[in-house]
């Protein structure tokens, strides 16, 4: 038994010889007795399917100018993502966002469609007062689950709900190599709970080996004393083998990265990286930094975990706390464009 449930190994099936047994021989094997069903064709089924419509997700990206949010994000996707336009160009400088942008983008690998949305940020925390900077930022979360809850709830909703949630948001700590901010801490601590939040060291690469161990502990310490939990938290565990994989990422947390979109040729190869007068900072050694391992953390184990992870808990909390608060959904009126809305 598996979690309460039998589970029935199929056998194929082999005639009895004559004699040895009637009607109701083996009448407990079940399906067992019939040969080949074709019940693992569904893995088959689901990925056709799967690969028809598609995948959504969404990133966000938050810290101060000129840590290399937009560098580290087209790193990660091997793409001009983050706030490129079509006639930017590799000598010219990144733009300071003026304020909260989305830049839609669809990429493609392996026959596998993926629309990447890159929700980039203000100048966080550049102002001499940064006193509730994180506000804003809060609000396009919410309004993101507020916008899908609607298109939920109404009675001719689209067949496939366009995701515009954020599943993710990436933090991006100054490599100071003393301690955080008070900003970070209230930041983190106030977005945790409505958001998945991945801190990253930026800019490592101005960090000593012993500089960077120390501070990542620092970092960790800080974070476990103020009550923060970033992703994958410990209490959406589902069983040991989760556990022992989120174990050594949240051990590896906050990820120290270098980002770079540019190619320099190294050890007769061109490679990712940032050149300085002693050497190239390789971007995909792990010798150098870690950034291979927070792109396979990201990408290539826990992609879907992030977004199972928003929409089953950080979505389905305000879900609740909104018709909790509105007393429940009222019946929505016949008229033409009441149908078509929520009658929150």
């Amino acid at each position: 038994k598996e979690r309460g449930r039998e589970t029935v190994k199929h056998v194929p099936f082999v005639p009895s010889p004559q004699g040895t047994g009637g009607e109701g021989q083996g009448s407990g094997r079940g399906s067992a007795l019939f040969g080949y069903i074709g019940i693992d064709t569904i893995i088959e089924q689901m990925r056709k399917k799967t690969m028809k419509t598609g995948f959504d997700f969404n990133i966000m990206v938050v810290g101060q100018s000129g840590l290399g949010k937009s560098t580290l994000v087209n790193t990660l996707f091997k793409s001009q993502v983050s706030r490129r336009s079509t006639s930017w160009s590799r000598d010219e400088k990144i733009p300071k966002t003026v304020e909260i942008k989305s830049v839609s983008h669809v990429i493609e690998e392996g026959g596998v469609k993926m629309k990447l949305t890159v929700i980039d940020t203000p100048g966080f925390g550049d102002q001499i007062n940064n006193e509730n900077c994180w506000e804003p930022i809060s609000k396009y979360i919410n309004e993101q689950y507020e916008k899908f809850l609607k298109e939920e709830v109404n009675i001719a909703r689209k067949k496939r709900i366009p995701d515009t949630r954020v599943h993710c948001c990436l933090y991006f700590i100054s490599p100071t190599g003393h301690s955080l901010r008070q900003l970070d801490i209230e930041f983190m601590k106030h977005l945790s709970r409505v958001v998945n939040i991945i801190p990253v060291i930026a800019k490592s690469d101005t960090l000593t080996l012993d500089e960077k161990t120390e501070f990542k502990q620092k970092v960790r310490k800080e974070l476990e004393a103020c009550g923060i939990e970033c992703y994958p938290q410990k209490e959406f565990d589902e069983d040991m083998e989760d556990k022992s994989d989120n174990d050594k990422i949240r051990e590896a947390m906050p990820f120290a990265v270098v980002g770079s979109d540019k190619e320099y040729q190294a050890n007769a190869k061109r490679i990712l990286g940032r050149k300085t007068p002693w050497g190239v900072v390789e971007v995909e050694n792990p010798n150098h930094c870690e950034f291979s391992l927070l792109r396979d953390f990201m990408i290539r184990s826990h992609l879907q975990d992030l977004k199972e992870v928003t929409h089953n808990i950080h979505y389905e909390t305000y879900r609740a706390k909104r018709l909790n608060d509105n007393g429940g959904l009222h019946p929505i009126s016949s008229s033409g464009q009441d149908t078509q809305e929520s009658n929150l």
